[in-house]
């Protein structure tokens, strides 16, 4: 796996709602201690902007995003660069800048 496939998996998470997986794959030292998902939210589609690192060989990496959403039949964007970490060969979502 690499640091843009978990930021892929992760926004599915989002998109189904798995606030389970969303805890699991966030480093222990930045995580929240819960989530609460708008099940209001509908996320539709996620355009990937830039990569730094993040590859099969590399610990760290960086990917920056735009993220869109359906509220309430309004149209939204996130706009965000994440930071991730490989840690015992899992990647981990660090923070967001």
């Amino acid at each position: 796996m690499t640091a843009v496939q978990l930021m892929r998996s992760r926004y599915t998470a989002f998109a189904i709602g798995d606030e389970d997986y969303l805890l699991r794959s966030w480093h222990p030292r930045t995580r929240a201690d819960h989530l609460e998902l708008d099940p209001d939210q509908q996320w539709y589609l996620l355009e990937v902007l830039r990569t730094e690192r993040g590859g099969l060989l590399e610990n760290d990496g960086i990917v920056e995003f735009r993220a869109h959403y359906r509220h309430f039949g309004e149209r939204h964007s996130l706009h965000e660069t994440s930071r991730f970490v490989r840690e015992n060969g899992s990647w981990l979502y660090v923070s967001a800048r």
